[in-house]
């Protein structure tokens, strides 16, 4: 799954001009790019369900009404969020489009922070809503391929190199811990392909040593004792598509000559058969070992390391890319929720930052089992936690405003410690200076204490 930054978008209705013109500049300075129109007829042409951002509008409008363009608003899509601005006195009026499906609404006169507060929570909710439907249709394209979950450079380097070399034809090594993640990166770089064929995933750790020439080469019939009738091999069925070969390092040094040749020459020879057979797959393998000093050990053929490494694509551990905890934790108690049919559980600040400071050998793997505990209520140490003074969460807020407060605290802790020098503050968190600057602007942190001292 790539994680997008949103974009701050919004449709303003106002046919006052002088005040159109103040809320304009009022969400330009917060970011938004603003479509300013003074009628609902003008703003026609943002009203459709692909729009991004948030609408703005005056109940009171020469022509439709605000409340009218909220009826069609909710009828185009209920999830695109209204905010409606009422005169002294409208109260009336705006309890009847809150029922009507407004996002909120705001009294005039008010103040600056109170709208760019609601915009952006309107603006983050529908960036969650478009993510959750393109992660959907996602899904329900390839409903078999697993999200890439991150902001981190490390992450966002690993799907740069999927962009990259996932259309070509080169055979791939991924490289990472146990838990990394390594089958995710290659069911990625089987859709980025194209390859319309089937993916094909071997754990070459888990097949004995005695059929694994029969598994992935096949065998015609009489091959051996038991081979009563001819097996196409793993290599041979994913024709057009992709052969992942988990924990490579785990072949057999025979099977490795045999693996090389077929590499070589995309064609292969069936068990106790003559006969050389064409190939069409695409070979991604993975390891946790250091294939190049086992090659210097003669535990893996170097040719074959050479071959098979083209393209390397190597994986972070998760202490690696800590700042990526909070968003995968999430998505994983999310699924976790949705799948044992239990309500979501609620966290603190305090455990979140000692959940990214922890160990995880598992990795993302060991990350995805806890979420799983955690929503069954069995995750070990967790009711022992010490929640110090301003580290509770208020009950009722979602996951991701957590991990949005979560954020938000850490950037800002970074930053003082930092003296405000954001060069070094990204340093420290671990992210490029430009996503910090997005992030420092997302949360509106007081710009007079952040600085750029790098030059």
């Amino acid at each position: 799954m790539e994680v997008r930054v949103a974009t701050l978008e919004a449709v303003l209705i106002e046919d006052e001009q002088a005040v159109r013109e103040a809320i304009s500049q009022t969400l330009e300075l917060g970011g938004f790019a603003v479509h300013a129109c003074g009628s609902v007829e003008q703003a026609q042409p943002w009203l459709n369900p692909g729009f991004a951002g948030v609408i703005v509008t005056d109940v009171r409008l020469p022509g439709r009404s605000g409340l009218e363009l909220l009826t069609q608003v909710v009828t185009l899509d209920p999830d695109l969020p209204v905010i409606v601005v009422t005169g002294h006195g409208d109260v009336s009026m705006a309890v009847d489009a809150m029922r009507a499906g407004a996002y909120d609404f705001i009294e005039k006169p008010f103040a600056a922070e109170r709208l760019m507060e609601t915009a952006n929570r309107a603006q983050e909710k529908r960036s969650l809503i478009l993510e959750n439907r393109r992660l959907k249709a996602a899904w329900a394209a390839h409903p078999d391929m697993p999200s890439l979950i991150g902001q981190s450079a490390a992450i966002e380097k690993v799907r740069t190199m999927i962009r990259s070399v996932g259309p070509t034809m080169v055979d791939i090594l991924v490289n990472g811990q146990t838990g990394s993640g390594k089958e995710v990166v290659a069911r990625q770089l089987h859709v980025a392909s194209g390859r319309q064929g089937p993916f094909v995933a071997i754990n070459c750790g888990a097949l004995p040593e005695a059929v694994f020439e029969s598994e992935i080469f096949g065998h015609e019939a009489g091959a051996f004792t038991s081979a009563q009738k001819r097996r196409i091999g793993k290599l041979e069925y994913a024709k057009g598509g992709t052969v992942f070969l988990d924990e490579i390092e785990s072949m057999p040094l025979a099977l490795q000559v045999k693996l090389l040749r077929v590499l070589q020459e995309r064609k292969l020879e069936r068990l106790g058969g003559n006969e050389p057979i064409a190939i069409d797959c695409r070979i991604i393998a993975a390891s946790k070992a250091n294939l190049l000093q086992m090659s210097a050990q003669g535990s893996f053929r170097e040719d074959l390391y050479y071959r098979i490494g083209v393209v390397s694509i190597d994986l972070p551990r998760l202490n690696e890319r800590r700042e990526d905890i909070p968003l995968l934790l999430a998505h994983f108690i999310q699924g976790a929720a949705i799948r044992y049919q239990r309500p979501l559980p609620q966290w603190t600040l305090v455990q979140m930052a000692q959940w990214q400071t922890r160990d995880w050998p598992g990795n993302v793997r060991e990350l995805r089992n806890f979420a799983d505990r955690l929503v069954l209520g069995v995750a070990e140490g967790v009711a022992d936690l010490t929640v110090q003074d301003g580290g509770d969460v208020p009950s009722g807020i979602s996951l991701p405003q957590q991990v949005d407060a979560y954020e938000r605290m850490l950037i800002t802790e970074t930053l003082n410690a930092s003296g405000g020098n954001v060069a070094i503050a990204a340093d420290r968190l671990g992210l490029p200076k430009k996503t910090l600057y997005d992030k420092i602007k997302k949360y509106q942190l007081a710009v007079g204490k952040v600085q750029d001292r790098s030059e």
